[in-house]
């Protein structure tokens, strides 16, 4: 079914506010309820459309964040013999509260609210908690990435292939996107990742899996990329 456009509404409503002899103030009161009704729903649609605006934003900006990350693993394969993403020690660690991909999934299906505090304590922040052009949303439980490999007394990483000169995961994005960190378009929203660890050696080794969210609501925002 056509719908008049709102100029037209509003135009036919004009028409019917011109002096008409014998008009009533009863009719004259339907007539601003009708237009009062005009402006009521439509500010609603406009609403919905902001919103699928920022959702776009947010889904491009999680693009962004994967290609960086492919990048990164394929500059570090180069220079480290084997690749790992932002925020690895190693292939084979993981960065954040995920070993397999099933979890990640069963969780991501209740994950809606950035203030769920049992899932979102389980994801990093791509750019940093406390970063001040992008801090994650009060009332979040996001964490910092930071060197999951043992640390002896004298202060040394016990690891038997972590990269010299390993940064935190939020500063090695940051480096990606030139110190310049990405922002959700939500008032609520923030950018935070997973790595499910990669395994095994020559023909069968298995890279590792990178999952970006949106922290305004995971579960509408996310992207998973494999390498």
């Amino acid at each position: 079914m056509h719908t008049p456009k709102r100029s037209s509404i509003f135009q036919s409503v004009l028409e019917t506010l011109k002096p008409i002899r014998g008009q009533s103030l009863a009719e004259f009161a339907v007539i601003t309820a009708m237009m009062a009704t005009f402006i009521g729903t439509a500010l609603p649609k406009f609403s919905n459309v902001m919103e699928l605006s920022k959702g776009e934003k947010s889904i491009n900006e999680l693009d962004k964040i994967l290609l960086q990350a492919k990048n990164f693993y394929e500059t570090t394969a180069a220079l480290e013999g084997r690749g790992r993403l932002p925020g690895q020690d190693k292939f084979n660690m993981a960065v954040g509260g995920y070993t397999d991909t099933t979890t990640l999934m069963s969780d991501l299906e209740l994950f809606n609210d950035y203030t769920n505090e049992s899932i979102g304590k389980k994801w990093a922040s791509v750019f940093g908690v406390s970063n001040a052009k992008a801090l994650r949303p009060v009332g979040s439980h996001f964490v910092d990435d930071t060197l999951s490999a043992e640390v002896n007394k004298a202060g040394e990483v016990i690891c038997g292939n972590c990269p010299l000169g390993r940064m935190k995961g939020a500063d090695e994005w940051l480096d990606l996107f030139n110190r310049e960190q990405l922002i959700s378009p939500f008032q609520d929203g923030h950018y935070i990742y997973i790595v499910i660890p990669g395994s095994g050696s020559g023909a069968d080794v298995v890279a590792p899996r990178i999952c970006v969210a949106d922290g305004e609501s995971p579960k509408d925002f996310y992207k998973i990329m494999d390498l």
